[in-house]
């Protein structure tokens, strides 16, 4: 078998983009069923309505493969399969770093982050927070910046739903669109309000399988059209981009200015860092029973992670191949069809019953990926409502006041944010996809950093940080050139373009650890010192578990929790005592 000669993407495009009725039928029937049976397992698997253990964190009752396919569930987002697709079929060699970045971003996450955040977390970053320096400024600032960072991400996801199903269904008109959007959305915030973190890790779980499993496929029809050989693919993407030997080099997705090299740093800056720290992957490693179950359950998630770069490398690039890039770009500017239309394109003008099956499972797959992706988003923001903010306020509140007060949380989440989503489905909502990431990498990193690991981070510096590092980004957001000043940004209309980079991760990350740097200077000696001594408190606690020998298992794990909790008493931090390990920071 031979490569496609140069002509084939024009040649193919119309038969090849034709998804036929067939098709068409299959994917409304399939998503139904796939929504109703998820629906279904989200309620034989909900917590009691007295149980916060179970609704928070699953009683931690998930295996390493279980709770590593949720993770990578979770981290593997609708934006990020449309999103990267669509950079890898336009960008090329651009697109490929960026799919790298997300890999390594979780790879930092398992080395450095993941076992400390699951010793001093309970179930929200501000339980991370507050172990340290307890107090409701700290519980309700990480919940507002847990807010800042996903609530832009939700709406992407969301916005761009009704798009995709009438690109999928052959839906027209702008009212269809929208309620798409809706009925998404209502199926979202009941995934998170009646599922828990059980019932949410259970749909990731089924996401992820379907996901990589069809991609798999498709990604070796699209090597077998190119007779196995991943040079002759990258050649005929060459070929089908338009702009010849360019794709494969650095230079069309930051080639915009004489700053492009710094570009292309800042924009994988704020990808590594900022995706290990958003708060609905963290969340995550609270679930985990034991030190050793995160370590495995990440090393399942990087896994997976990997092989889904593999995958959309090779099905963006099939897309350009087959398609050409000038089909994608008008079938949306922003490649956001690029992967739907490579796994269309891998089946061939004469489909199969077997091959309409698979591209039925993909679209599907995309489908559940939206689904589940906004609904760990709307549980993370929920519980951090529910736990930081309404809760905190009294020490005495019961198990099913609280419970009861995260499924309204998810409502008072989820509601607006639909709304929002359904105004603005027509803009070019790349800008939201950066602006969560940057406040991860820029406000919430920093704060990790220095709180898992400085001992004289202070109160101060850990408020600057947060708050300098989010504002900093919203500040410098709207002059970059993913807002105004060409004509992919969200208001092309508009040029109020002063900053050179399309991410602000150059200037706000370096900035977020300034500010907490100084906050913590400017605290004083004593202050400082007596972090200091917070810290030592509960140091191997939070940065090896404090296990030592006597007893194992969950045995041991509880009762060098309850000795960390007397230190942690001991030291000023607050004692108190739930399931078998100090309260993580209190009220």
């Amino acid at each position: 078998m031979t490569a496609p000669r140069p002509a084939a993407p024009a040649e193919l495009a119309a038969p090849l983009t034709d998804f036929g009725g067939g098709a068409q039928t299959m994917s409304l029937v399939a998503f139904t069923a796939v929504a109703t049976v998820t629906l279904l397992l989200c309620v034989m698997t909900g917590p009691d309505r007295d149980d916060l253990d179970e609704f928070y964190t699953g009683y931690r009752s998930l295996s390493p493969l279980r709770n590593g396919l949720a993770i990578a569930g979770d981290y593997i987002s609708a934006a990020t399969v449309l999103g990267t697709g669509g950079v890898i079929a336009l960008a090329g060699y651009d697109g490929v770093v960026l799919a790298l970045s997300t890999a390594l971003s979780l790879v930092l996450l398992m080395f450095l982050l993941a076992e400390p955040l699951r010793n001093a977390g309970r179930f929200t970053m501000g339980d991370v927070f507050a172990r340290r320096m307890p107090g409701r400024a700290v519980r309700i600032t990480a919940c507002a910046v847990t807010l800042a960072a996903l609530l832009p991400m939700m709406l992407v996801q969301l916005a761009g739903t009704g798009q995709l199903l009438a690109f999928i269904l052959g839906f027209s008109g702008d009212s269809l669109q929208t309620g798409c959007v809706v009925c998404m959305g209502v199926l979202m915030i009941s995934y998170a309000a009646i599922g828990g973190m059980k019932g949410t890790a259970l749909i990731q779980m089924v996401k992820i399988v379907m996901l990589l499993g069809s991609g798999a496929a498709v990604a070796l029809l699209v090597l077998a059209r190119f007779d196995w050989q991943p040079g002759a693919l990258f050649e005929a993407a060459a070929r089908g981009s338009g702009v010849g030997d360019a794709f494969l080099r650095s230079g069309l997705q930051f080639g915009g200015g004489k700053y492009a090299d710094l570009d292309m740093i800042s924009a994988e800056l704020s990808v590594v860092l900022g995706g290990a720290c958003l708060p609905h992957i963290t969340m995550r490693t609270y679930t985990a029973s034991t030190a050793r179950q995160v370590r495995r359950s990440l090393s399942w998630a990087v896994s997976c992670v990997v092989l889904f770069v593999l995958v959309i490398t090779v099905v963006g690039c099939g897309a350009t191949a087959l398609v050409g890039r000038a089909v994608i770009a008008g079938a949306d500017p922003q490649g956001n069809t690029a992967y739907l239309l490579g796994s269309r394109a891998a089946l061939g003008a004469d489909v199969s019953t077997a091959e309409t099956l698979l591209f039925t499972t993909v679209t599907t797959a995309i489908f559940l990926t939206v689904l589940a992706s906004v609904a760990g988003m709307i549980l993370a923001c929920a519980n951090s409502l529910a736990h930081d903010v309404f809760a905190s306020r009294r020490r005495g509140a019961s198990p099913s006041r609280e419970m009861l007060l995260a499924r309204l949380s998810a409502l008072t989440v989820g509601v607006p944010t639909v709304l929002l989503a359904a105004q603005i489905q027509h803009r070019s909502l790349q800008p939201l996809v950066t602006l969560s990431f940057c406040v991860g990498a820029s406000a919430l990193a920093p704060a990790l950093v220095y709180s898992l690991f400085w001992r004289r981070y202070t109160r101060t510096g850990l408020l600057a940080t947060l708050i300098g590092g989010t504002l900093a980004v919203l500040v410098v957001m709207p002059g970059t050139r993913l807002v105004s000043g060409s004509p992919g940004s969200a208001f092309p209309e508009a040029d109020v373009n002063w900053f050179p980079f399309t991410t602000t991760g150059l200037v706000t990350i370096p900035l977020g650890f300034a500010l907490g740097w100084l906050g913590t200077l400017a605290s004083g000696r004593a202050k400082a010192e007596e972090q200091r001594r917070r810290y030592e408190a509960v140091e191997s606690w939070i940065l090896a578990g404090a296990v030592r020998g006597g007893g194992s298992g969950r045995g041991r794990e509880g009762g060098d929790r309850k000795r960390a909790g007397g230190r942690e008493g001991q030291a000023g931090s607050g004692p108190g005592g739930v399931k078998g390990g100090p309260e993580a920071g209190g009220a």
